[in-house]
């Protein structure tokens, strides 16, 4: 928990600016930042290399060990949390020490993990999504009939219809902890019996989701695709879109008017068109996936280009968890390697509103370090290829 990194390259992503010099950390938090500092702690000569805060995914399933997500009700909640732990353990080695779940994930996994259970990044979890039947939280097929939501089952979504039952879906995971309230406002890849140009909820159902997050001083995270979609969540009051693969113009403006955030996640289509079916996703989902694939990147560049809030996310599943490095790259297509890091670190803070506790290297931040090889403003390779990274700190301990 004590701990003084010496002769550094200090980056601040929110300048982009190196500093040389010393941090040092006690009780999980830095402390100060400066030349000369000196300890009787554990201390680690750095010899130049760079420091930066520790990366921020805010788009995981950490429960999600297959991409047939029809399966997951299906399986042992034991086993589902012996994989998760397994998941995050890996996502903390590629530099990521905290992490938003945007479905499936509990209280369960986010305190084991706070209490040093199992070794992974901090966990922002949302419970169950909430889906409209039919919706993309809806894993039946047409020949189904029966939905088993009980609490034992493994699963990333819970099925609510009408304002009454998604007001009580709201409540109930926010009386669980919930960090944010996750809602499914367009159809997905991996949901079987829904469109992706689809609108799911009504703008009441969608409204009094938002109501029941903001009266709790959490949010509303949206699934949604298409911009008639994006917008309609926008206007009632979504904060963040996730995806958001086909959004326009005039979606630019709305997350502009409303300081609202967009988390692509450009990595997991890449993914599952290549290793998808390998990984259990059904084929039927895998021929969805080139409606998204190749508008992904042109709506990255477009809310880049209109000043959109960019959030880091990635959505992988299964097997593919191990590319989740990659989405630094393929952002650097569209983005300079400043602004990708931004988004997993002090744009991503801001979101999570946790803005000076994570994602930065000021005093009184939680000591969630990385130290890496070679400048990651210059080569996106720094980031996006994990056998960089030296050492990653977690609460002021060396963890890998």
């Amino acid at each position: 928990m004590n701990l003084l990194l010496r002769n550094a390259l200090l980056l601040d992503p929110e300048t982009g600016e190196y500093t040389e010099g010393d941090l040092r950390c006690a009780d999980g938090r830095i402390v100060e930042t400066g030349r000369g500092l000196t300890a009787d702690v554990r201390t680690e000569d750095l010899r130049g290399a760079v420091v930066l805060p520790g990366l921020i995914d805010a788009h995981v399933h950490v429960t999600a060990s297959t991409a047939d997500l029809g399966s997951l009700p299906s399986t042992a909640p034991s086993y589902v949390a012996l994989q998760s732990a397994r998941t995050m353990n890996g996502m903390l080695s590629r530099g990521f020490t905290t992490v938003r779940d945007a479905s499936g994930a509990d209280y369960g996994l986010a305190d084991a993990q706070a209490e040093g259970l199992f070794r992974g990044p901090r966990l922002l979890f949302c419970g169950r999504a909430l889906s409209q039947t039919g919706g993309h939280g809806d894993n039946r097929s047409r020949g189904t009939h029966r939905h088993d939501d009980h609490p034992c089952c493994a699963g990333l979504g819970r099925i609510a219809d009408g304002v009454d039952a998604v007001r009580a879906a709201a409540r109930d995971e926010l009386r669980k902890g919930a960090h944010h309230i996750k809602v499914m406002a367009s159809g997905g890849v991996a949901s079987p019996t829904d469109r992706i140009d689809s609108t799911q909820y009504s703008a009441e159902e969608m409204r009094a989701v938002v109501e029941e997050a903001e009266a709790a001083n959490r949010y509303v995270a949206a699934h949604a695709y298409t911009a008639r979609a994006v917008n309609r969540a926008l206007e009632l009051g979504v904060r963040s879109i996730e995806h958001g693969n086909l959004l326009d113009d005039r979606s630019v403006e709305l997350f502009r008017e409303h300081d609202a955030f967009l988390v692509p996640t450009l990595v997991t289509y890449w993914a599952l068109k290549e290793e998808g079916r390998e990984f259990g996703l059904p084929e039927a989902s895998w021929r969805k996936v080139d409606e998204v694939l190749g508008a992904g990147l042109a709506a990255l560049e477009r809310a880049a280009r209109g000043g959109v809030k960019l959030v880091y996310g990635t959505d992988l599943l299964g097997g593919m968890h191990r590319h989740q490095n990659t989405e630094f790259r393929l952002r650097a297509e569209v983005q300079t390697p400043l602004e990708v890091l931004r988004s997993a670190t002090t744009v991503a803070a801001e979101l999570v509103n946790l803005s000076g506790e994570i994602g930065t290297l000021r005093p009184g931040a939680h000591a969630d370090l990385l130290v890496v090889e070679g400048d990651p403003l210059a080569d996106i390779g720094v980031l996006a290829d994990p056998q960089h990274i030296r050492h990653v700190v977690q609460g002021g301990e060396v963890v890998g």
